[in-house]
């Protein structure tokens, strides 16, 4: 416990008083002071550094390119820029469209299971390559690539190798064990029968309240630059070696190009207002490496440049990355990122082509998309000189990979190898990521590491979970809805711990909530953020568990008890946790460890003989904030006073203790809570439930739900219902009303409604200005209570429920 002066200090003057010089010298994270001058958003091509690809001109590949192209018909080239997801396509339409590509959306899968089996993934590759080969007679049969978001292993499939996210490899610093972990990786995609992963992310973060925070590698470019090409490297292999993006190895792609972890106040595909010298100098340089590395395919960023949209930037997507970067593979889109571009929809958009996409990322609304752009083809709106273009750098990177010289899926290298999935090999590869991975912030007293022979008392919501150690893009997009069952190859931390201890001859005891019935030598915390992806994520604050510091209480309970704490902390990105860090004796950051358990238990204890195991070896990528409201925090950026600098950790060779840390006053509710309204029957804060005989509410501030209407986002609403309606009953949002009577009478006394957002938008909700986010109203009287209201991804019927009864 803390002293009420000491929780009170002000951060804000103690920074402006100590602030330290730093030898890294980056741009300022102020906007007004970010180069902003008369050029505004115009970028000087000349003014950027001239790149080479790792991958050189082919003037035989250049010929069979231009041997195909004069084969095909209009209808091909226009299907080849097209990737529509396989939960929107057929075997016919792949047949009739010929498509370029098709992917599989975080929660997409064969037969629109994206949990279905290994086996169901190759089955479904077969049967799209065969319909792709089934041309009409003339036309090239021209096999398609498939997509997949395998961006910390096969991230996708059950049982596959699930290695931490980005955040802690780069507390690594090895760029060689990135290679090893690019292989495992590729390798494991190629057993269902995958060529193309969307990996790596190679995003500068620069603000931790982005929800992709835990995506990119560090907040300073080096490392990220350093990385990029080591990855590219182990999941396509070196270009000139005859397995380069073939065999064991897959297509990568580096995104989001560019300045997507810069965005003003860490929003989401919101707007990065560096000047050209910081884009240039922050954000391009890992693009520079995975260029000369041979990466192939680049996705453009949902983000903007000033107030300009990336996917119809064509400075930064022709002139820079083409024209001064080097770049010789093919752009494509992200997830109907075309369709923000202004004057554009999911089902048109010729300004995105134009500016330099080559392939639409067209998940949904390929088939008007197709018709369109075919159309403005025709017309001459697009011209054909830039479709050409398009088809000729997808066709270029296929015959480098040699797609078309391949068999079917399942006939190619590694496919159906069941056993590589989650190999033993494998497993040891992030195994020693996790260990290489974790930062000792505190360790008091040497506490650890631990004599393995003790009573250990393992506690907290993170201990025994290996969907929370996993995080988000792990089975599915948000990484929610997983079960242990899911990972059948993986260990949990707790799992770790016990075989560690019980090998030596002590025991370990998991109790979540810290209950234990004699009292432990130790206790071992383990608890963090929950699961999220993309804007999800987003914060407010850099503040954890901001108004209910439950897991704090836990610690000081274990405390009070006499029990020394050893806390290991689970999350995607660096947050204020001084509270909780006061609460332990040790305290060690563990982001989000993937699969292997039993890693961070490697680094908790010595051996049975009392020798050390294995020291610590990670150091921070990101500077670790002192406050909640202490973002961006960068090194190279003035003033620079976090709690833990860029850089930090400690290891057994060189003890030290830091003793009481300060503490910040404590934060009211945020509004950052965008997402979930009601739980438990009760209104979450900043949310207010109301309820007359007509109708129920939710209300609040205004919010900005367009994001998460693009993305397929769900109203979900479960309700106790007490007598079935008999008059006209409705679900309204912002304004956008709907009919949910039919859906409550076929429900039992539990009903749970799930109307899509893009329902509500389409019925004249303006999500840019939310402020009810629920409104179930009837004509007879409600007659339920809402026991839980929120957002949710992957469900709701793809087809609207009608407008209401009049």
């Amino acid at each position: 416990m803390t002293s009420p002066v000491t929780r009170n200090v002000s951060i804000l003057a103690v920074a402006l008083a100590l602030s330290a010089c730093s030898s890294l010298n980056l741009v300022s994270e102020k906007p007004e002071a970010a180069a902003l001058d008369a050029t505004g958003a115009v970028i000087h091509p000349a003014l950027w550094p001239t790149g080479h690809s790792g991958v050189a001109a082919d003037a035989k590949v250049d010929a069979q390119v231009a041997d195909l192209l004069a084969k095909m018909s209009v209808e091909d080239k226009v299907g080849q820029i097209i990737q529509p997801d396989i939960n929107s396509i057929t075997v016919d339409d792949v047949r009739k469209y010929r498509f370029g590509s098709i992917l599989n959306g975080g929660n997409s899968g064969p037969g629109g299971n994206d949990r279905a089996l290994a086996p169901e993934w190759l089955k479904a590759a077969d049967a799209f390559w065969a319909a792709e080969m089934d041309a009409p007679e003339g036309r090239p049969a021209i096999p398609l690539i498939w997509g997949s978001d395998a961006v910390h292993g096969n991230s996708n499939i059950i049982g596959a190798t699930v290695f931490p996210h980005n955040i802690g490899l780069g507390a690594m610093r090895d760029p060689d064990l990135m290679r090893e972990i690019g292989a495992v990786t590729a390798k494991e995609l190629r057993v269902i029968g995958g060529d193309w992963t969307f990996a790596p992310t190679i995003a500068v973060v620069r603000d931790d309240r982005w929800g992709r925070t835990y995506e990119g590698y560090s907040e300073d470019p080096r490392i990220v630059k350093d990385y990029a090409s080591a990855i590219v490297e182990g999941i396509q292999g070196r270009p000139g070696d005859a397995d380069f993006m073939a065999g064991a190895h897959v297509m990568a792609t580096a995104k989001h190009f560019l300045g997507d972890g810069g965005t003003d106040g860490g929003v989401d595909q919101g707007d990065n207002v560096y000047g050209e010298e910081g884009l240039r100098n922050v954000f391009a340089p890992p693009y520079e490496s995975a260029i000369a590395a041979g990466v192939q395919t680049v996705m453009a960023s949902y983000s903007t440049w000033r107030g300009q949209k990336m996917h119809g930037n064509h400075a930064l997507l022709s002139d820079v990355l083409v024209g001064r970067l080097g770049f010789n593979g093919f752009v494509v889109g992200d997830w109907n990122g075309y369709a923000q571009l202004p004057g554009c929809s999911k089902e048109s958009c010729p300004q995105a082509l134009l500016a330099g996409i080559d392939m639409y990322m067209a998940p949904d609304g390929w088939k008007a998309l197709y018709a369109n752009t075919l159309a403005q083809v025709k017309s001459g709106e697009i011209p054909m000189v830039r479709l050409d273009e398009a088809v000729t750098r997808i066709l270029r990177v296929k015959l480098r990979a040699g797609v078309l010289g391949e068999p079917k899926p399942s006939a190619r290298a590694y496919a159906g190898q069941w056993d590589l999935l989650g190999a033993p090999e494998h497993r040891a590869v992030a195994r020693r990521a996790v260990r290489e991975s974790l930062v000792l912030l505190k360790n008091e007293n040497r506490i650890l590491p631990l004599p393995p022979k003790l009573n250990v008392l393992v506690a907290g919501d993170g201990a025994d979970n290996l969907p929370k150690q996993s995080g988000g893009w792990t089975i599915s997009w948000q990484g929610d809805g997983n079960s242990r069952a899911d990972f059948p190859n993986g260990s949990t931390i707790f799992e770790g711990i016990r075989d560690a201890v019980s090998a030596a001859g002590g025991t370990a005891t998991l109790s979540v909530d810290g209950s234990a019935a004699a009292k432990p030598d130790v206790a071992i915390v383990v608890f963090g953020e929950n699961p999220y992806a993309e804007f999800q994520g987003d914060r407010a604050n850099v503040d954890y568990q901001s108004g209910n510091r439950r897991d704090l209480k836990l610690l000081q309970e274990l405390k009070a008890r006499g029990i020394p704490v050893v806390s290991v902390f689970l999350s995607g990105r660096p947050l204020y946790v001084s509270p909780e860090i006061n609460a332990s004796d040790a305290f060690v950051s563990a982001w989000l460890p993937g699969s292997e358990g039993a890693g961070v238990a490697d680094m908790l204890f010595k051996k049975a003989d009392g020798t050390i195991a294995y020291d610590f070896h990670g150091r921070l990528s990101y500077s670790w904030p002192r406050a909640p409201e202490q973002t961006p925090l960068n090194v190279g950026t003035e003033p620079y006073y976090p709690l833990f600098a860029y850089g930090d950790g400690m290891d057994y060779a060189h003890p030290r203790n830091i003793g009481i840390i300060p503490e910040a006053p404590e934060l009211q509710a945020s509004i950052a809570n965008t997402d979930r309204y009601v739980e438990g029957g009760q209104a979450l804060a900043p949310w207010k439930l109301a309820a007359t005989r007509d109708a129920i509410t939710v209300t609040g501030p205004k919010i900005n739900l367009t994001r998460n209407t693009d993305g397929d986002m769900a109203l979900v609403v479960t309700l106790h219902v007490g007598k079935t309606p008999t008059a006209p009953t409705s679900l309204g949002v912002a304004g956008g009303v709907v009919d949910v009577t039919e859906m409550l009478r076929s429900a039992g006394v539990t009903a749970t409604v799930a109307v899509r957002l893009s329902c509500f938008r389409a019925a004249g909700a303006d999500m840019r200005a939310v402020d009810t986010p629920l409104l179930l109203s009837s004509r007879g009287g409600v007659t339920a209570t809402i026991v839980s209201a929120g957002l949710s991804p992957g469900v709701g019927a793809p087809v609207c429920p009608p407008a209401p009864q009049t």
